[in-house]
């Protein structure tokens, strides 16, 4: 399996492209937790970035055939970040009202409660779905 390196996409922004399966969940959170330690954001938004990551990646993973998805970091402002998956569906994501017995089907749900909003761009090849999380400071703005 390969490491999840950071490249710079702009300023300020970092993107790392792992392979679209299960197993690089792991890598996923390791980049957001490296990326948002470079900008100094405190532990409850590197915490759900961790866990935005992951919902995003597993939805990736779970309902799209992408060999490799590429995770965006960027920061719009200083009490701002945003993460996004990219994929190669051109499927829109939607909120699942999940079974109080399921195992899956609500990544999405835990997605909007974390973040300060959320949602997906469409590309001729596919989407980058997104998550952007605030900090208390930028909550204030």
């Amino acid at each position: 399996m390969t490491v999840a390196q950071p490249n710079a996409i702009g300023s300020p922004g970092y993107a790392a492209e792992v392979p679209c399966v299960r197993e690089s969940v792991s890598l996923a959170r390791a980049f957001v937790s490296q990326v948002l330690a470079v900008w100094g954001m405190d532990d409850d938004v590197t915490g759900w970035g961790k866990i935005i990551v992951t919902e995003l990646l597993a939805n990736a993973v779970e309902h799209t055939e992408t060999p490799v998805s590429r995770i965006h970091i960027e920061r719009p402002s200083n009490g701002a970040v945003r993460i996004g998956v990219s994929d190669r569906s051109h499927d829109a994501p939607h909120l699942k009202t999940a079974d109080l017995n399921a195992e899956s089907g609500r990544g999405l749900s835990l997605v909007a409660a974390m973040s300060a909003r959320w949602g997906y761009d469409t590309h001729p090849w596919g989407k980058v779905t997104w998550a952007v999380v605030e900090t208390p400071a930028g909550r204030e703005q």
